[in-house]
């Protein structure tokens, strides 16, 4: 049962409900890791040409699944949307009628108790008790405080700062720039760079104060850290498993203002020598997360500076943006003649909306469409997007290069703003 609990207070706070239900919007990207016998519960609705489209290229008899779309609830997890929309009995016989276990986004009380309740076991772990017991260490490490005292104990380099509490926010942030240019300030629980501010030292000249979100509350924690002047934000993706941690991939991030906007893989030239380093650090955590009961995908990101150093920045203890993209991918080009691809996900915004189908007949008449014998092409890997104009894709290609070609194609295809 694949349980796109993108509404989950694991890395932000459920106060922070208007992040979380746009981040809920890419819930039917987990219908790429669906196979016959499986149930998905979504908390956004699907549609039938996307979920064709994908059976078609997955392999997948459209009747061989069941889908449940529960109606919006507000932020709020999404196994209380699912009982207030009296859908618990209908989750419980299908999984009665398949044997399932919970395949949940975000590892989370909700998500337990939900399994518990319902009488499904969560992947990976052996029991719902196991499960709970890595609960702790999820909740932790899925902060920016927890992490950075997990990283410094690990031996990670980190950039200089310190914790603290928001009402000390402000005179953190200036001692720091005694000695940096600028620093950023950023809320314990948040993630894709919601609630980080930028401050260097004008914006606080003659009295002037942070302005920061109300993001954790008024007695919320938060790192301050030095700005780094940086070339590359990158990750490493790993997995926990009975027989230890393996590296699964990694790559540069695309970032705006330390927000996150697309990811390409494998690592570019201009910071390849830092994987051996990131490789090193995950596995330390990963060994680390095994100790305390974790098991399943994570990720470590970092930041290169224009030296070439890398400094560890966080980890997320968690399926992370492109966790299901990679699986996809995997997935799509197993057997072609491409085994082992270069792949990017990133989104483009249409000068005017467009429908699915309208998408996909230009990619197919440009010939950009993802050809699964060649093991190449651009694939919708999101549905249509709400406002029909802010459109999600993966590329998948032979190397980088051809990766750069086929998105510089993709942006005059679909007409892309800013092409």
């Amino acid at each position: 049962m694949v349980f796109a609990n993108f509404l989950s207070d694991l890395a932000v706070d459920l106060d922070e409900g208007q992040i979380l239900t746009t981040w809920a919007q890419q819930a039917p990207r987990k219908v790429w890791l669906l196979r016959p016998g499986d149930v998905f519960v979504t908390p956004v609705p699907l549609s039938r040409e996307f979920l064709l489209y994908a059976y078609g290229l997955t392999g997948v008899p459209p009747d061989a699944v069941a889908v449940i779309e529960v109606p919006p609830a507000g932020a709020v997890p999404l196994a209380r949307a699912v009982r207030e929309a009296g859908l618990v009995e209908q989750v419980r016989a299908l999984a009665g009628d398949r044997g399932a276990a919970l395949l949940p986004t975000a590892l989370d009380a909700s998500a337990i108790a939900f399994a518990r309740e319902v009488g499904l076991a969560v992947r990976p772990y052996p029991t719902v008790e196991a499960a709970e017991a890595a609960l702790k260490m999820t909740m932790l490490l899925n902060t920016k405080t927890g992490f950075r005292g997990t990283a410094g104990k690990l031996g990670m380099r980190l950039p200089t700062g310190r914790m603290c509490r928001r009402p000390a926010a402000d005179g953190v942030a200036r001692d720091l720039l005694r000695d940096h240019e600028r620093v950023v300030v950023k809320p314990d629980r948040s993630a894709g760079g919601h609630g980080m501010r930028f401050v260097c030292r004008d914006d606080l000249r003659g009295g002037a104060s942070l302005s920061l979100d109300a993001v954790g509350g008024p007695e919320g924690l938060w790192v301050v850290e030095e700005c780094l002047d940086v070339a590359e934000s990158v990750s490493v993706q790993l997995e926990v498993t009975a027989s230890g941690t393996h590296v699964l991939f990694s790559g540069a991030m695309r970032t705006v203002q330390g927000s996150f906007t697309g990811y390409a893989s494998p690592l570019p030239p201009s910071c390849a020598h830092v994987a051996g380093e990131l490789e090193e650090w995950g596995m330390a955590l990963g060994g680390h997360l095994a100790e305390n009961g974790y098991a399943g995908p994570f990720g470590l990101d970092a930041l290169v500076d224009t030296d070439g150093v890398a400094y560890a920045s966080e980890s997320n203890i968690r399926r992370t943006a492109t966790t299901t993209p990679h699986a996809m991918v995997t997935r799509l080009t197993e057997g072609s003649t491409n085994a082992r691809p270069a792949w990017s996900v990133s989104k483009g915004w249409t000068r005017t909306p467009m429908d699915f189908g309208e998408v996909l007949a230009r990619l197919r008449a440009s010939r950009l469409a993802f050809d699964p014998d060649r093991g190449e092409g651009v694939v919708l890997y999101a549905d249509a997007p709400p406002d029909g104009r802010s459109w999600r894709y993966a590329v998948i290609a032979r190397s980088a290069w051809d990766v750069e070609e086929q998105e510089a194609a993709l942006v005059e295809v679909l007409e892309f703003e800013g092409g």
